[in-house]
């Protein structure tokens, strides 16, 4: 499916977020996707990823998370992100994120969904919110604050139970957790399938076998090809069976 894309301003709280959005280009109405990055922020990378998922039939909105600091990039990167870079990278990325509050993070999802809800290729349906590393851990936060509006969320490598075991318990959307080796030990694994459980809420929460932290990055030491591909092959049922088409 050809898709089209674009960059967007967003209307927040404390400004105006930068964007990018990717679509199909058939001039139809389609389910909508909120895409949080990973802490490395909005990058080629993000883009490619929306452009992909955007191709089977959604509208995916990928915010730049640090936009009070400046439009994306904010942090200065290489093509590709080696052992090395990590390091100086990590350095002036973690303050960024550290001020990324939870308030702020419920602020900017608001905004977020109402922009979405307002855009005229995004159907009226429920939307999906997918995110990778600190972005899965927003993505969770989202779908806890929107029960009526987000029927589907996915976080990939991400510190998913950062908010105790009664912010999981709070979510009403279909869940799928795909977590790096290293990343959780059986028993926050356990945990958090107990969790849901007792939410009542259908999900999956599973290790992928060969991997770390960012496996899905491309631009990255952390990518796994293998497991990107298994990281398809779970989120796209999930938003299929949750979302209004796909």
């Amino acid at each position: 499916m050809r898709t089209e894309t674009r960059t967007l301003l967003i209307p927040t709280a404390d400004g105006r977020a930068d964007a990018f959005a990717a679509f199909p280009d058939d001039g139809e109405r389609h389910p909508g996707v909120l895409m949080y990055p990973d802490g490395f922020g909005l990058r080629p990378v993000l883009r490619d990823m929306a452009r992909e998922l955007a191709g089977h039939g959604y509208h995916v909105l990928v915010p730049n998370l640090f936009y009070r600091e400046g439009p994306a990039p904010v942090v200065e990167l290489p093509d590709h992100i080696g052992q090395e870079a990590r390091p100086g990278i990590f350095a002036r990325v973690m303050p960024l994120i550290e001020a990324h509050t939870a308030e702020r993070t419920l602020s900017d999802a608001d905004a977020y969904l109402r922009f979405l809800a307002g855009r005229p290729e995004v159907g009226a349906g429920p939307v999906g919110v997918t995110g990778y590393c600190i972005g899965g851990l927003l993505a969770v936060r989202t779908a806890a604050a929107h029960p009526g509006r987000v029927a589907a969320v996915a976080a990939f490598h991400a510190p998913v139970g950062a908010d105790g075991p009664g912010a999981l318990a709070g979510l009403t959307a279909q869940v799928h957790f795909g977590h790096a080796e290293g990343d959780m030990t059986p028993e926050s694994l356990g945990e958090i399938d107990r969790v849901l459980e007792k939410a009542g809420t259908g999900h999956t929460s599973e290790v992928y076998p060969g991997t770390v932290h960012g496996f899905t990055m491309s631009d990255t030491d952390a990518f796994a090809p293998a497991a990107l591909r298994r990281h398809w092959d779970r989120l796209l049922p999930l938003l299929g069976r949750t979302l209004s088409a796909g």
